[in-house]
């Protein structure tokens, strides 16, 4: 079953959304009941409980997504990489082959 933040962001199908929110949620915890120990102030604390949630779920959100991107980087160079190794393999130009000296001259 999907959930649904503010009615149109499908936490489940979206990626780092679950991971986001549940950061954003323990960092709205700590700051504003930080917030409350320190000054005793209800309304003020729940002002920065909300602040810390939304910069919590953000600076996750935005972490989160820059590791995605680079891992999906990293996968496409490895996909061709074995892509170019199997069309390669065995062939003159196999970086991984010993040339001999008779190999690379065809005079």
């Amino acid at each position: 079953q999907s959930f649904k933040l503010l009615g149109f962001l499908d936490v489940k199908s979206v990626p780092c959304s679950r991971e986001s929110v549940l950061y954003g949620s323990v960092g709205s915890l700590v700051v504003g009941l930080g917030h409350f120990l320190a000054t005793s102030r209800v309304r003020r604390s729940c002002d920065f409980a909300v602040g810390g949630f939304i910069c919590t779920m953000l600076g996750y959100w935005f972490y989160c997504r820059y590791n995605l991107a680079q891992h999906r980087i990293h996968q496409r160079m490895l996909k061709e990489g074995m892509r170019n190794k199997i069309l390669f393999e065995g062939s003159s130009l196999d970086p991984e082959r010993k040339q001999t000296g008779n190999e690379g001259s065809n005079s």
